[in-house]
């Protein structure tokens, strides 16, 4: 057999994959409110990326008109954010915040959301207590400032730490659990 060459495609995954059936199921009009969706993310993607580059360049950007985006970048740059930072606790527990400062006992994180969903601000959370674990500091001893930008505008929170230390004591004790699972499946 000789098989047809399709190297421009070897790496890359179908909107619609054979891994991913569930596509079966859809109507027509379904199908089309899925490629909004796919091409949805993929904007979001650049967005950030744009972003990131704004921000690491120091490059804000016009006030006016108000936008997610505008407010996300020029209060990054205000706040001296670091952009699309890992924070790292095990292989099982780690993830990359949109943007984090800690200074003067104030760690601050924000997130940009590009799509129609709203964001959940116990993502944010989920870094602080990241940011905590890694860096050996104890959420009592810090102030938490967390915004999700969206929808043109930003809310923030300022989580309780006792909540902080929860989800970290949350992530040890799952992250030991795995780590004795994984013993156990190798040995």
């Amino acid at each position: 057999m000789k098989w047809n060459e399709h190297s421009r495609y070897e790496g890359q995954h179908a909107m619609f994959p054979a891994s991913r059936p569930s596509w079966l199921n859809y109507d027509d009009a379904h199908v089309f409110e899925y490629c909004d969706l796919v091409k949805a993310k993929e904007r979001g993607t650049r967005l950030h990326k744009f972003a990131q580059d704004c921000i690491e360049l120091g490059e804000g950007l016009p006030k006016k008109p108000v936008t997610t985006l505008r407010l996300y970048v020029n209060d990054a740059i205000r706040y001296n954010m670091k952009p699309e930072t890992v924070l790292f606790y095990s292989k099982y527990f780690f993830g990359t915040t949109d943007a984090i400062s800690f200074s003067d006992d104030i760690l601050r994180i924000h997130d940009l959301k590009t799509g129609i969903i709203p964001g959940k601000i116990e993502q944010l959370m989920i870094y602080d207590a990241l940011f905590c674990l890694e860096y050996g500091i104890d959420p009592h001893d810090i102030q938490h400032k967390l915004r999700i930008y969206q929808f043109d505008a930003f809310t923030e929170s300022e989580p309780d730490p006792d909540r902080i230390e929860e989800i970290g004591d949350q992530i040890v004790r799952f992250n030991e659990l795995l780590l004795i699972r994984e013993e156990e499946d190798n040995g």
